[in-house]
């Protein structure tokens, strides 16, 4: 059974890999086996992380280029497969979000979330592909979100863009499925990482709304994303294509508490 999770000796390329949910579903493939290849647009931050995974005895690359650029993924995914071998893993993980309110976002700034949101993914998975289908098969993961399901104020353009890359994930296992490539996607609830911090302390309303919201009780911990990643990574889900795995504690599970109600 092990061995439907074992990722020895697959290369896995992770976009904005550096930090947070990103590292931590790095390092559960490369606990699997997995020889990773990490990409930002941040040099420093690029050096800082490939340091982090080999520290934990991780064989890991770091390649600078912007997920938004074809040329330039084009150039790099060709370098990476000349330098390292070919990738059997594309997580696309690289993602920015701007909290306006809609009535006051400018398009410029709409169309930058959606670029780097929904059509970097499409960018990278179009590119990496080709490969995958030359060499008989693959596994890509998109990280979507809760707000590829629901809405909230102030991300209109996030949750736009994840939706698509719901609809995205679906369609491209629709057509690659006949290259024995499954393409799926992580929806990550709510995470205790350095962003939340300051928000994840007794009294601060949005921590009781999210512990309040949860069936789990809790923030998600960000290995609580490794062990999906592994799965939608491995042989394990050969037959699993087109899906959108959250993992929230529950949230979209439930329509939440009443106010009266402990």
């Amino acid at each position: 059974m092990m061995k439907l999770f074992d990722l020895t000796g697959k290369i896995a390329l992770v976009t904005g890999g550096t930090h947070g949910l990103g590292m931590a579903m790095a390092k559960g493939l490369a606990g699997a086996g997995a020889e990773l290849v990490i990409n930002d647009i941040d040099t420093g931050r690029l050096e800082t992380a490939v340091e982090e995974y080999k520290s934990h005895g991780f064989k890991a690359s770091g390649y600078l280029f912007d997920v938004t650029d074809e040329k330039a993924v084009v150039e790099a995914v060709s370098k990476i497969e000349s330098e390292i071998g070919g990738i059997d893993i594309l997580v696309n993980n690289a993602g920015i979000i701007q909290r306006t309110p809609a009535i006051e976002m400018e398009p410029a700034d709409f169309r930058k979330v959606i670029d780097v949101d929904l059509v970097a993914p499409f960018i990278m998975a179009k590119t990496v592909a080709k490969g995958m289908i030359s060499r008989g098969g693959g596994k890509i993961i998109n990280i979507c979100s809760m707000m590829s399901e629901l809405g909230r104020d102030t991300v209109s353009a996030y949750a736009s863009a994840k939706g698509g890359l719901k609809m995205l994930t679906r369609n491209l296992a629709t057509e690659w499925a006949k290259h024995n490539i499954q393409i799926n996607g992580i929806g990550p609830g709510y995470f205790a990482t350095s962003q939340t911090a300051p928000i994840r302390v007794d009294g601060h309303p949005f921590n009781e709304f999210i512990i309040g919201r949860t069936p789990a009780g809790r923030w998600g911990d960000p290995e609580d994303l490794a062990g999906t990643a592994v799965f939608l990574s491995s042989k394990a889900s050969d037959f699993v294509n087109g899906q959108v795995v959250y993992v929230d504690g529950g949230i979209l599970a439930t329509i939440g508490k009443p106010s009266n109600e402990q």
